[in-house]
């Protein structure tokens, strides 16, 4: 059996047009989860760092949502020009990215 060091989940879960409470797939979330996959086969990770599509994860309004355990590491508003970011400071080096960290957004809008 594999041993995780890290589990990111993506969110990729679509809803109808025009529903109120959004989706991150219609945020570009299916490419993001595609560019996680990508750096984990290119960097030769993937039997240590687990990614997975998921279906929602509550926060829609700050799409594309990503979730890293063991840390329990929320991100919002990840693109996929953010995903070496997050590999590069975050899985391989042990530090969180502070601008994509969910509590960082919220607190930005005021929430």
């Amino acid at each position: 059996m594999l041993k995780y060091s890290h589990h990111i989940f993506v969110c990729i879960n679509q809803r109808p047009p025009g529903h109120p409470k959004g989706d991150c797939s219609s945020k570009g979330s299916r490419d993001v989860f595609q560019k996680f996959q990508e750096e984990v086969e290119k960097r030769q990770l993937w039997e240590k760092v687990a990614v997975n599509g998921t279906t929602c994860l509550g926060p829609c309004n700050l799409g594309a949502s990503v979730v890293v355990y063991p840390e329990g590491i929320w991100y919002g508003q990840v693109g996929v020009k953010d995903v070496e970011e997050i590999m590069d400071q975050h899985i391989v080096g042990g530090k969180p990215v502070e601008r994509l960290l969910l509590s960082t957004l919220a607190a930005a809008m005021g929430g």
